[in-house]
């Protein structure tokens, strides 16, 4: 069900609970401001989930109030682990749902990466 972006930070969301070590997840990635894993429900060949450590709702949250250190390390995360993929060539897509009109489900930022394959278009014309 998709979340009110708007809404405080609910520090019992799964993917906090994946920061805290209290559910296991397939790490691809982690330094001091962000970690990468792989979705659970892969939509692609490679799919991996990039979240910043800090307790953030949404991608409006975070560039409203994360720090310009943690706004940098997350960005950069993301590109890393797309790099060390070896998704860069042939290409891949970068997904952040916000709130309930960008069915977001989990009320933590998240950045999808999809790669492995031809990516249809994103949206009907």
């Amino acid at each position: 069900m998709p979340i009110d972006a708007t809404q405080p930070y609910d520090d019992q969301n799964v993917f906090a609970k994946i920061l805290r070590g209290e559910i296991p997840n397939k790490t691809v990635y982690e330094d001091q401001w962000a970690l990468a894993f792989h979705d659970i429900n892969p939509q692609a060949p490679f799919h991996v989930l990039v979240i910043p450590k800090g307790p953030y709702v949404s991608w409006d949250d975070f560039s409203a109030k994360a720090s310009a250190d943690e706004i940098a390390g997350f960005v950069r995360a993301v590109g890393t682990v797309a790099r060390d993929a070896g998704l860069v060539e042939p290409g891949y897509r970068l997904l952040a749902n916000v709130g309930q009109h960008g069915h977001q489900e989990v009320p933590h930022l998240h950045v999808h990466i999809f790669g492995g394959r031809q990516m249809g278009a994103m949206l009907p014309r």
